[in-house]
C-alpha cells in the first residue's frame, strides 16, 4: 500500500514539474517575441530606458511595452520610437496617475 502511495506521489510530482517547466518555456518564448518586436520598433536608447524602468517598476514597464506595441501596429506613432518620445509618453502616464489634489479650506 505504501509503495503504491509513494509511486502515485512521485508521478504527481513529476507531472507538476513538467507542467511548471512547460509554463516557464512558454513565458520565455513570449518574452523573446516581445523583445524582438521592441527591437524592431524602438531605438537602442529607448529600449535602454524601458529596461531601466523594468528594474524599478516591472508592472509599469509591461503596460508601456503593450501600449508601444499596439501604437506601432496601428501606425499611430512614428517608427522607430525614440527615447524622447518614450520620455514624453512616460511623463503623460505619470501625470495621469499622479494628479495633485488640492484642498482649499474655507474660513468663516
Amino acid at each position: 500500500m505504501s509503495e503504491d502511495y509513494d509511486a502515485e506521489l512521485e508521478e504527481l510530482k513529476r507531472r507538476k514539474m513538467l507542467e511548471l517547466q512547460r509554463k516557464l518555456e512558454e513565458e520565455k518564448q513570449r518574452r523573446a517575441q516581445i523583445e524582438a518586436v521592441l527591437r524592431r520598433i524602438m531605438t537602442p536608447e529607448a529600449r535602454s530606458r524601458l529596461a531601466n524602468l523594468r528594474l524599478v517598476k516591472p508592472e509599469l514597464a509591461n503596460i508601456v511595452e503593450q501600449q508601444l506595441i499596439a501604437l506601432a501596429q496601428s501606425g499611430r506613432v512614428p517608427l522607430p520610437i525614440t527615447d524622447d518620445f518614450l520620455k514624453k509618453l512616460l511623463a503623460q502616464l505619470y501625470e495621469q496617475t499622479h494628479r495633485e489634489t488640492r484642498i482649499r479650506i474655507l474660513r468663516k
